[in-house]
């Protein structure tokens, strides 16, 4: 068995003699003649060394030296000191506790006392690592825990918009890189770990306020006309106002950020962005960093107005101003860390990053608090319960955990309120109110899912009926397992949420319908089209296939003349027309805003068919004649690929319309060029 070493260090050649003879039966000794030569030989072997016996007299570097550069290095945190000295007067012994010194043993010594005082030190320190060990374990849980929780809440909360999934994760990956490198640049904004973990926190929710935004203007595959981007501009202001506004949490500093950064994450070092025009440092840099870091994942990511740059012309657009002004701080950051923070991003372990850094940061907290790590532990899973209540209030989800061993499940009160269960620990094999809320055999149908994971693989998402307050309602369940670190690893729990979805009556494929429908027109959306269109061209890859792209002439006239609620019933109108005027099998699409797609099949005359559906399309609503502009385009020409059927009849549309609007053009590859979508605002 491998002993234990201890370093004596003394002027004395003879205490050190003697001192070695006492204790070289247990333990493997080594010795120093003065401070300065046991500071040598801690810098190379401290993290070996068990104890230290030091003499205060001594050349060079005395006795308090050396506690003081032990203290400046921080090994007197997991070495312990006996001072061993005949200077044993209580300044000196206070003054060696105060340096961090575990004990003090007068001169001259009895070897029982020596060896029973050494013991002592070793187990105490032994037991307080293991505690801290303990201590630590459970904040990386927890704090990992809560990480989870915000992964989770924060795809609830966006998931509206397309960008919420790596959208979110990227974000909050760079921000936290860019606080790091502002932080070793610069002491300018007082930045401690603390900040730099609750901005980037803060982040996942920069986009929160889209969620009173309009689809049509969140997912429009096309550029935003001025007052749809003056609506889209309004996320960030009822982002704040939502988080201010939340009752109990407003003075907690987790929600002070995130207003900051919801409402000015768009504002511009120059003055020239949104809402408030702030300019330079009057921006908290806690949105001048996640602006930048949304601009940045919004260029090298896919969009449905665009596809995505490389990392290269992204640094390059941002840094030469072509997506507005930014804190020229920030812009060297960016700059001089491109190389890591393109190998960050691209690693494909975001997670695993986050994971170190946050066990990082755990076992650094415990070690500075030392002995109050206790006290420590408390707020920091009080701070974790704040957090957790705070997202859970704002998704209006039941949040749970549930421990397999033994069988537990822990509700939040809000969730267990809303279910009308009395407790918010239970077992959900014998609780009798759970089972209600759950079904017979509910909770065995979710064990099973939980079961069909992995380590790999620990997400769940089902669907389930729960029933309370005297109705069933369909639920979504959003989970997570956890799992033991085991050379075979067992399923230790689940952290999840629940969201109700809608009235349990509802079929699933009306929940289907809701999905891949446009939700004013009742007609396919953009994306469940394509996936039809493309697969009927694969099932019939020598089939006689017509795309009609369809635009309202001047719809936004309308709107402005006559407002918005006349312009949805022309869309509506519109919408009826078209489902009327082609066969069942045929696909009727909404695009977005007033544009149009309507594909079917032919077998003879095409254009006899087109000019029927045209003149369908033209009509007149509560005395105002509506007409439409469109391009057809025939696989038969084109070729059995969706992507060239789209860009013919996009071409087609144009001609028409440049052609003076109200009528329609059939794609000629010799005179009408393809025509791309112009970017839209980055």
């Amino acid at each position: 068995m491998k002993k234990e070493k201890i370093l004596i260090v003394d002027d004395s050649e003879m205490n050190r003699s003697l001192l070695a003879d006492m204790l070289c039966d247990g333990y493997d000794v080594v010795e120093a003649e003065d401070g300065l030569q046991a500071i040598t030989m801690m810098k190379k072997t401290h993290a070996q060394l068990s104890l230290v016996l030091l003499d205060i007299v001594m050349p060079h570097l005395d006795g308090f030296g050396v506690l003081e550069a032990m203290k400046k290095n921080r090994w007197i945190e997991d070495l312990p000191v006996i001072i061993i000295s005949a200077e044993n007067a209580s300044p000196q012994v206070e003054r060696a506790y105060a340096l961090g010194a575990a004990d003090f043993i007068a001169r001259p010594f009895d070897t029982l006392v020596v060896r029973r005082r050494v013991i002592n030190t070793l187990l105490l320190y032994a037991k307080r690592k293991q505690l801290l060990g303990m201590v630590e374990e459970q904040i990386y849980e927890k704090e990992k825990n809560n990480d989870l929780v915000i992964d989770i809440l924060s795809h609830i909360v966006e998931f509206r918009n397309g960008e919420s999934g790596p959208h979110i994760i990227h974000v909050r990956k760079l921000t936290d890189l860019l606080l790091g490198y502002v932080l070793e640049k610069s002491d300018k904004y007082n930045l401690t770990s603390d900040d730099i973990s609750i901005i980037s926190t803060a982040s996942a929710l920069h986009d929160i306020g889209k969620i009173a935004i309009s689809e049509n203007i969140l997912n429009k595959p096309g550029r935003l006309t001025p007052e749809e981007f003056a609506e889209m501009k309004k996320h960030s202001a009822i982002g704040a106002e939502m988080l201010s506004g939340l009752p109990g949490y407003k003075d907690e500093k987790l929600v002070r950020v995130a207003c900051e950064i919801c409402r000015w994450h768009h504002e511009r070092w120059d003055g020239r962005g949104y809402p408030d025009g702030l300019r330079g440092d009057d921006i908290p840099i806690s949105a001048q960093i996640v602006a930048l870091a949304d601009v940045y994942d919004a260029l090298t990511s896919t969009r449905v107005y665009k596809p995505a740059l490389t990392h290269e012309k992204t640094v390059e657009m941002i840094v030469g101003g072509e997506c507005g002004s930014f804190n020229p701080l920030l812009l060297e950051c960016l700059r001089e860390h491109s190389a890591q923070i393109r190998a960050a991003l691209r690693s494909g372990s975001i997670a695993d990053a986050r994971s170190r850094k946050l066990r990082s940061v755990t076992t650094e907290t415990v070690k500075r608090v030392g002995g109050s790590a206790s006290e420590r532990t408390l707020r920091l899973l009080d701070k974790e319960r704040v957090r957790n209540s705070f997202y859970a209030a704002m998704t209006e989800a039941i949040r749970f955990e549930y421990t397999a061993f033994p069988p537990m499940i822990t509700l939040s009160e809000w969730g267990a309120k809303k279910l009308g269960l009395n407790e918010t620990i239970v077992n959900p094999a014998r609780d009798e109110a759970l089972t209600r809320v759950l079904g017979k055999g509910g909770w065995e149908d979710l064990e099973e899912h939980f079961r069909s994971t992995t380590p790999e693989n620990p997400r769940v998402r089902v669907e389930c009926v729960l029933h309370y307050n005297g109705a069933s309602r369909w639920h979504r369940v959003v989970a997570q397992t956890l799992w033991s670190t085991d050379d075979v690893p067992l399923c230790e729990g689940v952290l999840g949420i629940v969201m109700d979805i809608h009235d349990a009556h509802l079929k699933m494929e009306e929940l289907t319908q809701k999905a891949t429908r446009d939700s004013l027109t009742g007609l396919l959306n953009r994306g469940s089209a394509r996936e039809q269109i493309e697969l009927r061209m694969k099932e019939e890859p020598h089939g006689r296939f017509a795309l009609a792209e369809i635009d309202i002439d001047d719809f936004k006239r309308v709107n402005d003349q006559l407002g918005h609620m006349f312009g949805d019933q022309v869309l509506r109108e519109l919408a009826r027309r078209m489902s009327h005027s082609v066969r069942s099998s045929d696909i009727c699409c909404r695009a977005g805003g007033e544009e149009f797609f309507l594909f079917l099949d032919y077998n003879g005359r095409i254009e006899s068919t087109i000019d029927r559906i045209y003149n369908n399309l033209c009509f007149e609503i509560e005395g105002r004649s509506i007409t439409v502009s469109m391009g057809v385009a025939l696989s038969a020409a084109e070729g059995a690929l969706y992507d060239r059927l789209y860009r013919a009849a996009d071409a087609a549309l144009y001609a028409a319309k440049q052609g003076g609007k109200h009528r329609y053009r059939f794609y000629d590859k010799d005179t009408m060029p393809e025509a791309w979508t112009p970017p839209r605002w980055c």
